[in-house]
């Protein structure tokens, strides 16, 4: 037997090390992350869920450098986000707003059927979609069509999805921390992540500021109303 025929498979790994990906990867532009995510990077061709405290805690600052790096100049397709993308913003982060694709379904069920059909004509950049709660045996369906396409495909649910079954291999937990976002490994191939760690943000837009105890602000007394003169309150 030779030594190229020992080695193991690329699907196959040991449950106290990290997975190799037989795929490609993209690189999320963040070292930490990098270091704990199974090929160094974010999985091409798979579900990766995130899983959101409250929308805005810095998920699209996360995902901002990997999407930056997408090859080609096909469209980012983001079905149905929370809000309306911000294109300045997008601009800051270093992405092209004309790649991207604001799709506003009507009913969930119409939101599903869009993102197999985007998955499975395969000719967007990436995609990623946001969603409440989706069975399980859809989530399937999603997975085994961005398998096919080689896309990389980021669903964002709620925390409370967390403890849902999902086919997903890499799942992950965000909630703010000062100065970045907070991140929990709940599932990946290869050891248990006990410990959540902080992802340094810029700052900038996309990343909500941790909240901060009130504190007095010391503001001079406004002058006071004299004859022939409007109070400040009702100047200008």
């Amino acid at each position: 037997m030779s030594a190229a025929s020992a080695l193991p498979h690329p699907a196959l790994w040991r449950a106290s090390q990290l997975a190799t990906r037989a795929g490609p990867c993209l690189g999320t532009g963040h070292g930490r992350l990098d270091a704990e995510l199974p090929g160094g990077g974010w999985p091409a061709g798979a579900l990766v869920e995130l899983l959101l405290a409250e929308p805005g805690v810095g998920e699209m600052r996360l995902l901002g450098p990997a999407l930056a790096r997408l090859p080609g100049d096909g469209p980012i397709a983001l079905l149905q986000p929370p809000c309306p993308p911000h294109i300045a913003a997008w601009a800051a982060w270093g992405l092209d707003p004309a790649r991207l694709l604001w799709v506003r379904p009507g009913r969930p069920a119409d939101a599903l059927w869009a993102a197999e059909q985007i998955l499975r004509h395969g000719s967007c950049a990436a995609l990623l979609y946001w969603q409440a709660h989706a069975r399980h045996a859809w989530l399937r369906r999603l997975h085994l069509a961005a398998r096919a396409s080689g896309m990389p495909f980021f669903m964002l649910r709620p925390a409370r999805e967390a403890d849902a079954p999902s086919p997903a291999p890499l799942r992950l937990a965000l909630s703010p921390a000062p100065g970045g976002v907070r991140v929990a490994l709940i599932k990946r191939r290869g050891p248990v992540c006990v410990q959540p760690f902080v992802v340094p943000l810029e700052p900038g837009r996309g990343t909500r500021p941790a909240r901060l105890p009130h504190a007095p602000v010391d503001r001079p007394a406004p002058a006071l109303p004299e004859p022939g003169r409007l109070a400040p309150a009702l100047a200008g």
